[in-house]
């Protein structure tokens, strides 16, 4: 277990710090395999999704996206709300139910 500080992008400084997150296994996230597949479904490339967060308020900038895809990067609540709502999905279908069969 360990803490990881993203602050790849200018955006992930709240407040002038950085937000830590706690992290225990290889992926950070349980969506971003699916983010992948239902952004390429919809022919949307890292940047569209970056761009269209975005709008929402919602601050991924295009390398987030792919270390969200790639899972060495973890998901807040607003964004698995935000990502499932601009890829026109749920949250169910963005999260991997076979996540912790997986880890092991």
């Amino acid at each position: 277990m360990g803490i990881v500080y993203h602050n790849n992008c200018p955006m992930s400084r709240q407040n002038g710090g950085y937000m830590a997150r706690i992290i225990d296994g290889k992926r950070m996230n349980m969506i971003g395999e699916n983010v992948k597949k239902y952004r390429k479904m919809r022919k949307m490339n890292q940047q569209t999704l970056s761009n269209l967060l975005e709008l929402m308020g919602v601050y991924v900038c295009r390398g987030s996206v792919s270390r969200i895809e790639d899972c060495s990067r973890t998901v807040t609540d607003i964004e698995l709300f935000s990502i499932a709502k601009v890829l026109k999905v749920t949250t169910d279908e963005l999260i991997d139910k076979d996540f912790f069969e997986t880890e092991k």
